[in-house]
């Protein structure tokens, strides 16, 4: 098992990869700096949304970013809220990218 990256951290780091693309990308909520999970919220800037969230590849055990929900951006902030009513911890980015960038691939 592998150390794992504070969350404070790894959105940190996150938010300033985005800067240098020039894509904007703001901290929603902020949750617990060593161990919140973060959610990444894709915003298409046509009305729809993206939620990512991080999960485990069964096939190869390897951690992965995940669709958690897609659709019209008002559904997505719904599904968001729902997330954050159970896991006060959780960080939400918002990324704001009509060609769809996020980069997550970049911060393995």
């Amino acid at each position: 098992m592998s150390a794992r990256l504070a969350s404070g951290i790894w959105v940190s780091a996150y938010l300033r990869r985005l800067q240098i693309d020039g894509i904007p990308a703001y901290v929603i909520t902020r949750g617990d700096d060593t161990a919140g999970a973060v959610l990444v919220k894709l915003a298409l800037m046509d009305g729809t949304a993206r939620a990512y969230q991080r999960g485990f590849d069964l096939s190869s055990g390897a951690r992965v970013w995940q669709v958690l929900v897609e659709g019209p951006e008002a559904s997505v902030d719904e599904a968001i809220s729902r997330q954050r009513s159970f896991d006060p911890d959780l960080w939400v980015i918002e990324v704001e990218d009509a060609r769809g960038r996020i980069l997550l691939e970049e911060m393995e």
